[in-house]
């Protein structure tokens, strides 16, 4: 099934000031931790987002643009790749078969360590339950080889970020 819905959004680039091992920055409050995700509150945005770090040093991290109107997933590696910031490129996304479109946004430069990736922006609620609910997310980038991320723990993950995204509105 493929979602032509408007998958992705565009968005600047500073929609997104969240970095790759967010632990050490200073807006970032810890929030909690669930099955292995982090949870942090982006103190500047008043708003919490999700990390996980898998054994290869890659980091994903889900959360939502400062307006809170749109969701973003982003993946993060030490690797050499050619992404550029601010460059956009076609991405097809997989989950347990719901295939999404879109455009990736490249992040270069202003993240910590020398991580090198990008993140898609969703307004599209299936897209943000498939993240929640299936167990890995195959990405398929336009110019690179495709790789696999393990979704495991999102759905609670997500839905602590969901609670303390409430109270940083409180």
């Amino acid at each position: 099934m493929l979602n032509r819905k408007s998958v992705f959004a565009g968005a600047a680039l500073t929609a997104l000031t969240a970095t790759a091992t967010i632990a050490e920055d200073a807006p970032f409050l810890k929030y909690g931790d669930v099955e292995g995700w982090g949870i942090y509150i982006d103190t500047a945005k008043k708003s919490c987002l999700i990390e996980k770090t898998d054994t290869l040093g890659n980091v994903v991290q889900m959360g939502l643009t400062e307006d809170r109107a749109v969701g973003y997933v982003g993946v993060f590696t030490t690797a050499e790749t050619d992404i550029k910031k601010g460059d956009t490129q076609a991405v097809l996304i997989s989950m347990d078969g719901n295939l999404y479109a879109g455009e990736a946004t490249g992040m270069r430069g202003n993240i910590t360590k020398g991580y090198t990736g990008g993140y898609v922006l969703s307004e599209d609620p299936q897209f943000v339950d498939d993240l929640a609910r299936k167990h890995v997310m195959e990405v398929f980038p336009e110019k690179s080889y495709g790789f696999s991320v393990n979704l495991a723990g999102t759905y609670k993950a997500i839905e602590l970020a969901r609670t303390c995204n409430s109270e940083q509105l409180g």
